[in-house]
């Protein structure tokens, strides 16, 4: 009978393999497939608007030639001319900057500029102004070829941008930016956490995952479910009627390319050490399948471990829960970037 460590082991010596392989290499290739000519960010402002001690700035700025990235900043109104650490909230399909702003009043509320964005082909950046059609579509011309990355990938280049922007506001720190994301935000919270070290803290909310580990143990059913359309659509024009792992896999290989390894959970999570990193997962989410969290988590931990930095590392695995964050977690996490970005 095997000894009841072993499967433990076996995963720990699976993560810090899979880290080791590619290091480095993936934060360098992630940003050369991610990258755009850096285009003057000509920002915009519409007035300010404040109530209950708080005000609110809509705000945008070119991320590249034809892309504007529309956003909202929250702040405290006083003391004026002073500069706060900033929390960046991103949001999961179908959602849109609007839906964070009760978030982002909390965080103003604790002395923090709240900032959220619509991701690509979601809230204003979409036909509708909510939803996921026109992300769906987006999605579908990627597999087609045109050269566009928007799941996931290209909002990771807009918070990179992102923080360009909040870099030249004199109203805040900018040592001291954080990120939290929810479900696709919190995927895109740990990968632009990873390749760009300005942010000084970061929370992934159900967003951390092994899609690798996925596809290998027929689990990846429900995060295809969140774009649906786009794959049953792709596979339908390439002749497959019953997709299974092989053809996820040539669809990943599209528009996710590197995700299954160099851009993996396992590879992109050990680059965010030693700064502080919240993991927030439900023990019953089929999105982000609980084996392949901790293939992730395992590989964190030991880069975390190597850098001295072991108590900046945290995962919270939320019993009887799916994909969703409970209060007591979201708590958690706003005490957490409180105590690692002092405001």
């Amino acid at each position: 009978m095997a000894h009841p460590t072993a499967p433990r082991l076996l995963l720990a010596a699976l993560a810090t393999s899979l880290a080791a392989c590619f290091g480095a290499d993936s934060r360098a290739g992630f940003l050369q497939l991610i990258d755009r000519s850096r285009v003057p960010l000509a920002p915009e402002t519409q007035p300010a608007v404040e109530k209950n001690g708080l005000v609110q700035i809509a705000f945008s700025f070119a991320a590249e030639a034809t892309q504007r990235v529309p956003g909202l900043l929250v702040k405290p109104a006083a003391p004026a001319n002073v500069r706060r650490p900033a929390v960046i909230s991103l949001h999961g399909t179908g959602g849109n900057k609007e839906g964070q702003v009760t978030l982002l009043r909390q965080f103003a509320s604790a002395g923090f500029v709240g900032v959220a964005i619509d991701g690509r082909y979601h809230g204003t950046r979409s036909k509708a102004g909510k939803g996921s059609a026109d992300y769906l579509d987006a999605i579908l011309r990627a597999y087609r070829g045109n050269g566009e990355h928007p799941f996931y990938y290209d909002t990771v280049w807009d918070i990179v941008r992102l923080l360009d922007y909040l870099g030249t506001r004199d109203d805040i720190d900018p040592r001291r930016i954080g990120v939290i994301g929810f479900s696709k935000g919190g995927t895109e919270a740990y990968l632009a956490a990873a390749v760009d070290p300005r942010i000084a803290a970061v929370v992934s909310c159900i967003g951390v995952q092994s899609f690798r580990w996925a596809l290998e143990h027929d689990s990846w059913q429900s995060r295809i479910g969140t774009i649906q359309a786009a794959f049953d659509a792709a596979a339908k024009e390439t002749g497959v009627p019953r997709p299974d792992a092989t053809f996820v896999r040539e669809f990943y290989a599209r528009v996710l390319p590197g995700v299954i390894d160099r851009f993996d959970g396992p590879a992109m999570l050990p680059l965010i050490a030693p700064r502080p990193l919240l993991v927030i997962n439900g023990d019953s989410d089929p999105r982000t399948p609980v084996p392949g969290v901790e293939l992730c988590t395992t590989a964190a931990r030991t880069a975390y471990t190597a850098a001295n930095a072991a108590d900046n590392f945290q995962l919270i695995v939320q019993p009887k829960t799916g994909h969703k964050v409970n209060p007591d977690s979201l708590a958690t996490a706003r005490a957490w970037l409180a105590r690692h970005l002092r405001p």
